[in-house]
């Protein structure tokens, strides 16, 4: 699978380095803004690596990047504008997308939407790319099911320059809080949810939902120690939508329902078992 990456900022030349470093999937070619200081460089010098023979390229060359490489995936973390214009032009050429890019308007999600329905490539929507925070989510959802009379808060940290806030991944963790309350019959809109974001220091990324009730707290959290989970997230979901075709998000590449699903199975059929053993009838003398 040969793969390009579009922005290079601190999680994309992590997700650039993770995979130069290992052998199932080829990085062909690496994408900047037209006026960055990463433009026409080798990427091994960007990265503090050896010489790797990827000259990175502005985007204004995409159709150029796109006959010279020919990617099947493009993993994108740049930022909202330019994503949807890359995400453009590729599409045309029916090549996937993982977006990892965050910040986007509800408008310009629809967009993305749309561009995938329109060309029939594969998209990825996963401003929440790493699997630990999907397991918070779907955490978050079944304890909105559950407690739906509690108060929820969510609370997300990042590093002082993160220019989105709330992040993408605390507006999802608001939207699995809605969907669970409404299993419930609990109507709220997710930006009632409340939101408090911190932007300071390095921090990289850290998401805390509490549920409060009158007697009792429960607290779900996730925090990223380091980039490399991004990036594994980001091969993950590359790997899943490589020859796919339609929207999805990183519930999709986790197959959740699928996990609920199983979990649910058996646990059907070890409460059938107590069931049938505490409830058999004594043998006869």
């Amino acid at each position: 699978m040969k793969v390009c990456i579009t922005g290079l900022g601190r999680t994309g030349k992590e997700i650039a380095r993770t995979i130069l470093l290992q052998n199932e999937i080829q990085l062909v070619s690496a994408v900047c803004s037209p006026n960055s200081k990463s433009l026409n460089k080798d990427l091994g010098e960007i990265l503090g690596m050896n010489k790797t023979g990827i000259t990175v390229t502005g985007s204004d060359k995409l159709e150029e990047v796109i006959f010279r490489n020919k990617p099947d995936v493009v993993i994108d973390f740049s930022n909202p504008k330019s994503a949807l214009k890359n995400a453009l032009i590729f599409s045309k050429y029916r090549i996937n997308i993982v977006v990892g890019t965050t910040g986007f308007t509800d408008y310009q999600l629809k967009k993305l939407y749309v561009i995938c329905r329109k060309f029939k490539n594969g998209i990825v929507y996963a401003p929440n790319i790493t699997m630990g925070v999907n397991v918070l989510m779907l955490l978050s959802n079944l304890t909105a099911s559950i407690l739906s009379n509690y108060d929820f808060q969510i609370t997300e940290m990042h590093h002082k320059n993160k220019l989105d806030s709330p992040s993408g991944t605390a507006k999802k963790i608001a939207g699995e809080i809605q969907s669970g309350l409404l299993n419930k019959g609990v109507v709220v809109s997710h930006k009632d949810i409340p939101i408090n974001s911190v932007r300071a220091g390095g921090v990289i990324g850290r998401h805390e939902v509490m549920i409060v009730g009158q007697e009792d707290k429960i607290e779900i959290s996730h925090e990223s120690f380091s980039r490399k989970v991004f990036a594994q997230g980001a091969i993950s979901a590359a790997k899943f939508i490589h020859k796919k075709s339609g929207y999805y998000e990183m519930k999709d590449v986790l197959d959740l329902e699928k996990v609920l699903k199983t979990y649910i199975e058996n646990n059907n059929k070890w409460s059938s078992k107590r069931h049938n053993k505490y409830n058999a009838k004594p043998a006869s003398n």
